[in-house]
């Protein structure tokens, strides 16, 4: 049997902590597409590995 690879999942409020943003812009982040996540029941889990890459990627300027 194949081994699972080791990967951390991230509630939803535990990604708005670390980023420091609400939890309606991860929500808004999951919906669009920009930070993938796992359906489980009603709720979200974001894989550790992509928050962290969500946070290194430039932020646009706006305006």
């Amino acid at each position: 049997m194949a081994e699972l690879p080791d990967v951390r999942f991230l509630t939803v409020a535990e990604v708005a902590e670390l980023m420091r943003v609400s939890k309606m812009t991860v929500y808004r982040l999951v919906h669009s597409g920009e930070l993938p996540a796992v359906r489980f029941g009603r709720s979200y889990r974001v894989p550790e590995s992509a928050v962290v890459d969500a946070m290194q990627r430039p932020v646009a300027d706006v305006g």
